[in-house]
């Protein structure tokens, strides 16, 4: 049986993602574990899906000024084209004979004559004539949408709650391929023993700049190591490991994780806490507190319960005033980890974000009652929306005097986020794209007092 090449595979992933909204990092995960590629084919189809789905409006632009009614091509030939103009527009070691070979080949293998004839007139039309000038749009709205490769609401929003320039490096920092990161499990091993056993492996890391748990991984698949399988380390972005930072949990704590699958803050809070004392879990999915199990169960942690169960209805669960921590992952409209997974600038609406906002509070006010006197509660999304951020927290703390902004969060922080905690107001933290190269993230941490 042949397997796909590298474009085929791009393609077919292209397709699943945005015809039938499968999730860009699972269905990449499966196609490369299924298929036997070398590395250097890995990070080709890597580059090469995630590279259209983040340019797909500019790409779209382009594809625009050469075929004149796109609506009659079919779903997987438009893909392909886009997928050859990537090439051309934004990688430079691929030569336009093979750009347009492999198209062609790929055509006459899943079409008719006809289609093949199309792509290669298509191609070879474009690659005479170079990419359409987007400068030359009228509306700087329309203009900045295309450049930028991000939808007009989105740029208008973030335009709106700080202002243009950050929103445009907002969009930028979208459109760049995200660092692979790990987190170190101190159970195991410190950050500098990790960074010695993976180069044994073969694969070089640095140190983060946010986090003292923090490696960042210069090449080679971590996950694939047998460190991975025994628990050494678990891959989440620096931006949410500075919530363990922020939570400070110590080993006589009792913790409430109550938004907690798929497991990452929870581990992380376990392991700071040296397995000790007690983390209650809650997820609304069962089949999300089967996965923090697994992860618990691979990192050796043994303190964590979990349960199946809605943030929303905790308070019929647990006491009053029983948990020394309460942590809020609530669930939001994802704005920050646009980098990773770039179909959801594609897929959201504003229509569905404000959607989220009842339940983010909702799941806060039914919470509040958990936490004890001098205890904390932290709210956590992966958003870049003050109406789900700042917002929510001004309106919680209007109607709940018992609690106010906990006043020694600054120095739980890096020193890099000092400053930009404190335009957020005190108390509260936005991390941006832009500025150390991590998702987009929001942290607030509450005293009751």
């Amino acid at each position: 049986m042949s397997h796909p090449s590298v474009r085929e595979t791009a393609l077919d992933l292209l397709l699943a993602v945005t015809k039938k909204h499968a999730y860009s990092q699972i269905a990449l995960n499966e196609a490369l574990s299924s298929n036997p590629f070398s590395d250097k084919d890995k990070s080709l189809v890597t580059t090469l899906f995630y590279g259209v789905l983040q340019r797909k409006l500019t790409l779209d632009f382009y594809l625009s000024a050469f075929v004149h009614s796109k609506k009659k091509l079919d779903d997987w030939v438009e893909l392909l084209l886009l997928l050859s103009f990537y090439q051309k527009v934004y990688l430079d070691r691929i030569p336009d004979h093979a750009i347009v070979n492999e198209a062609v080949m790929i055509a006459k293998k899943r079409g008719h004559r006809g289609i093949s004839g199309l792509v290669n007139g298509v191609l070879r039309h474009f690659l005479r004539e170079g990419i359409p000038d987007i400068s030359k749009v009228q509306s700087e709205r329309k203009r900045l949408s295309l450049q930028y490769s991000h939808p007009e609401w989105l740029i208008d929003l973030w335009k709106t709650q700080w202002d243009l320039s950050d929103a445009l490096k907002i969009a930028e920092a979208n459109n760049q391929p995200p660092n692979v990161v790990i987190r170190v499990n101190r159970i195991k091993a410190t950050r500098e023993e990790l960074a010695e056993k993976l180069a044994v492996e073969g694969i070089r890391t640095i140190p983060g700049q946010l986090s003292k748990d923090c490696l960042i991984v210069q090449n080679g698949s971590v996950v694939e190591t047998h460190l991975f399988k025994e628990g050494f380390f678990t891959i989440q972005d620096e931006s949410s490991m500075l919530v363990a930072d922020v939570v400070a949990p110590d080993q006589s704590m009792t913790v409430l994780d109550a938004c907690a699958g798929p497991g990452g803050k929870t581990t992380h809070l376990a392991e700071r806490m040296g397995n000790q004392g007690k983390i209650i879990a809650l997820d609304l999915h069962p089949h999300k507190t089967q996965l923090i199990d697994h992860a618990a169960e691979r990192l050796g942690l043994y303190t964590i319960e979990t349960r199946a169960l809605d943030a929303r209805t905790a308070h019929t669960a647990f006491k009053e005033s029983s948990f020394d921590r309460v942590l809020l992952d609530v669930p939001c409209s994802g704005l920050g980890v646009i980098r990773r997974k770039p179909e959801i600038k594609w897929m959201k609406s504003a229509n569905e974000i404000n959607g989220l906002i009842p339940i983010q509070q909702s799941i806060l006010e039914e919470t509040a009652t958990l936490v004890k006197s001098g205890g904390w509660l932290i709210y956590s999304t992966c958003t870049i929306n003050k109406d789900e951020n700042e917002a929510q927290i001004r309106q919680f703390l209007a109607q709940h005097s018992e609690f106010h902004l906990e006043p020694t969060f600054a120095e739980r922080l890096p020193n890099v986020l000092r400053d930009t905690q404190s335009q957020s107001g005190k108390g509260m933290v936005q991390l941006m794209p832009f500025t150390c190269q991590t998702d987009g993230f929001f942290i607030c941490c509450l005293e009751r007092k």
